[in-house]
């Protein structure tokens, strides 16, 4: 059974770059069998799509948000790293990362219990 715990600050000062280290575990070679992704939930709003990184690295990232987002992974650690530069309080949101066997159009295989950051001074 593939398990995700996502971890980093609960709390990023606005101008600030939010970091936050998904690790995946279980599950036999994830890296080559699922993209990994971000996904956030804002207070009262629903679902919003980050970025996922695929099997070959390859990244993608919502348009909106392409500018200030990093997609990073470690396969020797199982971990990969979202990084969300120059913050605001609109980034904050309860932030989850997934995996999905495909990189659209179908339900997330596996989800993280999610963690969440607020942006403030």
């Amino acid at each position: 059974q593939v398990q995700l715990q996502e971890s980093g600050p609960g709390l990023v000062k606005p101008s600030q770059t939010l970091s936050l280290t998904c690790t995946v575990s279980g599950g036999s070679d994830t890296a080559n069998s699922y993209f990994w992704t971000w996904i956030r939930q804002p207070p009262g709003k629903g679902l919003e799509w980050i970025g996922y990184i695929g099997y070959r690295g390859a990244v993608y990232y919502r348009p909106s948000l392409k500018s200030r987002t990093s997609i990073s992974r470690d396969t020797s650690k199982n971990q990969f790293t979202l990084q969300l530069s120059s913050v605001t309080p609109e980034d904050t949101a309860v932030y989850y990362c997934a995996l999905r066997a495909v990189p659209t159009g179908a339900p997330y295989d596996y989800w993280g219990q999610g963690t969440q950051v607020t942006v403030s001074s």
